[in-house]
């Protein structure tokens, strides 16, 4: 098996980007429903959806969140410490059927040497196939440096 190891801390770079791409599918929208215990009918019942605002069924935040901070996981993977926040703003509804692209871009890095890293500040754009901005997002993870 393949695993990818994470960068340490003293090699991200101010201003680095990374990310990912996923087709978002009717499994995730269901799992969603399942994994929360929401069955709001924006997310389960077409007809209710369509008449609404969204126009049809629409992926939960939580999850839409969760894909959106996906990449940064896998950027550190290994290496990370702790995630220690993540907020987004939901922009664009996502669908099943829509192919969301994150990138992240390093934006700034804070030494903690008592943690033996420091904590890498990130902003992410995530957008649809048809280039439509879905989600921002901001997060700050914890990251070790290379073992000496």
């Amino acid at each position: 098996m393949l695993v990818f190891h994470g960068k340490w801390y003293d090699e991200v770079e101010v201003g680095e980007t990374f990310g990912s791409s996923l087709t978002v599918t009717e499994a995730h929208l269901v799992l969603g429903s399942g994994l929360f215990g929401d069955f709001n009918p924006l997310h389960v019942d077409e007809q209710f959806a369509s008449a609404s605002a969204f126009a049809g069924r629409v992926l939960h935040g939580p999850l839409t969140s969760a894909l959106v901070a996906a990449p940064a996981g896998m950027f550190f993977a290994g290496t990370a410490i702790a995630y220690l926040e993540h907020a987004c703003r939901f922009k664009a509804p996502v669908r099943p059927g829509d192919t969301l692209t994150t990138r992240w871009t390093v934006t700034a890095k804070a030494d903690k040497p008592k943690h033996r890293g420091g904590i890498v500040t990130l902003r992410a754009a995530c957008t649809n196939q048809h280039g439509d901005l879905a989600v921002e997002a901001d997060g700050k993870m914890l990251v070790a440096s290379r073992p000496a």
